[in-house]
C-alpha cells in the first residue's frame, strides 16, 4: 500500500507541477506560432503595399521581425518550463560576441546591405558601375549584390565593397546625353556641316527636343576638323541611340558630299642632285 501511495503521490506531483508546465508550454508554443504567422501576414501586407519600400527592404523587415518574435517565443517557453532565463541570456550573449568577432567582415557587409536597402543608391534593374564591373542589378541581398554584365556574366559584389568604391548609377536619371565626335575634312563649310548634322540628329526617333541637341566645332585635328555632337535620349534607349546615331550621321554626311578624312601619308620622290651632276659630267667628257 505504501508503494502504491508513493506512486500516486508522484503522479499527482507530476500532474500538478511538471505535467502542468509541459501542457502550459505546449499551449504557449502553439499560440506563439499562430501569433507569429498572423504578425508576419500583417507586416508583409503593410510593407509590400508601401510605396517607400521595395521588395528587398520589405523582405529584410519581415525577416528581422520574424527572428525577434521567435527569440521572444523561446524565452517564454523556457520560462514556462521553470528554467531561469538569466543563464540562457548570458550564454546567448557570449555566443553572439564570439560570432561577431569571427564574422566581422560579414557583419560589415550585412550593415552595408541594410544601408543599401534603405538608402537606395540603386535598385533592381538599374544599370550601374561598381569598381571595375558594370551591368544590371539582378538582386540586392543582405551580404552582397548580384550584377549581370552585358556579356551575361554574373558578378557577386560584397556589400562592404559596394559602398567603399566609386559607384555610378546610369539609370538614376530619366535622360542621358549621347556624345559623338565627327571628323570632317579641312575645307568643309562649317555652317553647312553643322546644319546637316543637326537636322539628322533632331530627326532621330529617340532624341528628345529638350534639352536641344547641339553640334559644335571643337578642335583642329592633324587631318580633320572635329565636330562634337551632343543629344539627349531616355535612359533606356541610350545604347540604341548611341549606335543608331553613329550610323545615321555617317550616311547623312556621305549623302551630302561631306568628306570624312582618314590618316594618309604623301610621299614625294626628290631627284638626287649629285647623280644628275655626275651624269652631266660624263656626257661632257664623251
Amino acid at each position: 500500500m505504501d508503494f502504491l501511495e508513493t506512486l500516486k503521490q508522484i503522479g499527482i506531483d507530476f500532474v500538478e507541477n511538471t505535467g502542468l508546465a509541459i501542457v502550459r508550454t505546449l499551449a504557449f508554443l502553439v499560440l506563439g506560432i499562430v501569433i507569429i504567422k498572423i504578425v508576419q501576414t500583417i507586416v508583409r501586407g503593410a510593407t509590400l503595399r508601401s510605396k517607400k519600400l521595395d521588395s528587398s527592404a520589405a523582405s529584410f523587415i519581415i525577416s528581422v521581425i520574424t527572428v525577434i518574435l521567435y527569440v521572444a517565443l523561446i524565452i517564454v517557453l523556457v520560462t514556462s518550463l521553470g528554467f531561469s532565463t538569466a543563464g540562457i541570456i548570458a550564454g546567448f550573449s557570449a555566443v553572439a560576441l564570439a560570432i561577431a568577432l569571427a564574422l566581422k567582415d560579414s557583419l560589415a557587409s550585412l550593415a552595408n546591405g541594410v544601408i543599401i536597402i534603405f538608402t537606395k543608391p540603386f535598385k533592381k534593374g538599374d544599370y550601374v558601375k561598381i569598381g571595375e564591373y558594370d551591368g544590371l542589378v539582378q538582386d540586392i541581398r543582405l551580404f552582397n549584390t548580384k550584377i549581370l554584365t552585358y556579356n551575361n556574366e554574373e558578378v557577386i559584389v560584397p556589400n562592404s565593397d559596394v559602398l567603399s568604391q566609386e559607384m555610378i548609377n546610369y539609370s538614376a536619371m530619366p535622360l542621358r546625353r549621347v556624345c559623338i565626335d565627327v571628323p570632317l575634312a579641312y575645307g568643309t563649310d562649317v555652317a553647312k556641316a553643322k546644319q546637316i548634322i543637326l537636322e539628322c540628329v533632331r530627326a532621330y526617333r529617340y532624341v528628345v527636343p529638350s534639352p536641344a541637341p547641339s553640334v559644335d566645332l571643337t578642335a583642329y585635328g592633324n587631318s580633320a576638323l572635329k565636330f562634337s555632337v551632343k543629344a539627349w535620349t531616355p535612359t533606356e534607349n541610350y545604347w540604341t541611340t548611341l549606335f543608331g546615331l553613329h550610323e545615321e550621321i555617317y550616311n547623312t554626311v556621305n549623302a551630302n558630299g561631306l568628306k570624312i578624312p582618314f590618316n594618309q601619308l604623301d610621299v614625294r620622290i626628290v631627284p638626287d642632285q649629285n647623280k644628275n651632276s655626275d651624269d652631266s659630267a660624263q656626257g661632257g667628257r664623251q
